[in-house]
């Protein structure tokens, strides 16, 4: 199967990378000379995005949302009847739909597609179980994939799309918080990434709920006990909420203008 990676910037061409330990790719970008590192994953690379969209047999959008619609007006005699798959936040399927006749799913991966770890959630309307299941076999060359209803991908967007960039932060301040008490920065980074990764695995491999490791850490009179209640204390949880908050109606707006401009 040919897949073809519209914009390959930085998710496409991660994208455009981890497909092609699977699938014949063919990504494009304005400036080519700085993707020509995919072509050592076997990835053809081109400026035409019209021959890309030809010759696939889907097609990723991975440009910027303000820029779907030059891109659809451009190839749209070539994906007629395609699976087209849009990685451009805040589109919808209904204005997708309104610019070309194709198959199209709406997705939302995040940066960690980068190493194979992304989670994508995804929304479609007019495809078969065999096509998802094609989509989903890409899909989780990413990381791991889950089908939502579209009513969601704003919220998606704002947790999931926007979350390594919250993880980060909590990441690095707990990287300080090891460098304030004498570890060595390449030790305190090295824990503090770690301790993250098997905290995530803790609850997904053992599908316990978060609530249940934090009490698997804590003892009466312990250390940990004093921590959480500086934690607690900074209202941490309170900020991360309103960073997910704040960030879904982001792209609701831009969903409503980005809309509006395209009528």
């Amino acid at each position: 199967m040919k897949v073809a990676v519209i914009g390959a910037g930085t998710i496409g061409s991660a994208v455009a990378k981890a497909l092609s330990e699977k699938y014949e790719v063919i990504a494009t970008r304005r400036k080519i000379e700085k993707i020509k590192w995919l072509e050592e994953y076997g990835v053809k690379i081109t400026n035409d995005n019209r021959y890309a969209a030809k010759v696939a047999d889907i097609v990723i959008i991975a440009v910027k949302p303000n820029k779907i619609k030059r891109v659809l007006d451009e190839i749209r005699e070539d994906i007629k009847g395609k699976i087209v798959i849009s990685l451009a936040a805040a589109i919808s399927l209904e204005t997708l739909e309104s610019l070309a006749d194709a198959k199209f799913v709406r997705a939302m991966p995040n940066i960690a597609v980068l190493v194979g770890e992304s989670f994508t959630a995804y929304a479609t309307r007019n495809l078969d179980e065999n096509e998802i299941r094609i989509i989903e076999d890409i899909f989780k060359t990413f990381g791991m994939c889950v089908r939502v209803e579209e009513e969601y991908m704003d919220a998606i967007t704002g947790l999931s799309g926007s979350g390594p960039a919250y993880v980060s932060v909590f990441l690095e301040a707990l990287m300080y918080g090891g460098l304030r008490v004498g570890l060595p920065r390449d030790v305190a980074i090295l824990a503090s990434a770690q301790t993250l990764l098997g905290t995530a695995k803790l609850l997904l491999e053992l599908d316990l709920h978060p609530a249940q490791i934090r009490d698997m850490v804590i003892t009466p009179g312990g250390t940990t006990i004093d921590g959480i209640f500086e934690l607690e204390d900074s209202r941490i949880r309170n900020a991360l909420m309103k960073a997910v908050d704040a960030a879904t109606k982001k792209s609701r707006i831009l969903r409503l203008e980005l809309e509006k401009k395209m009528k």
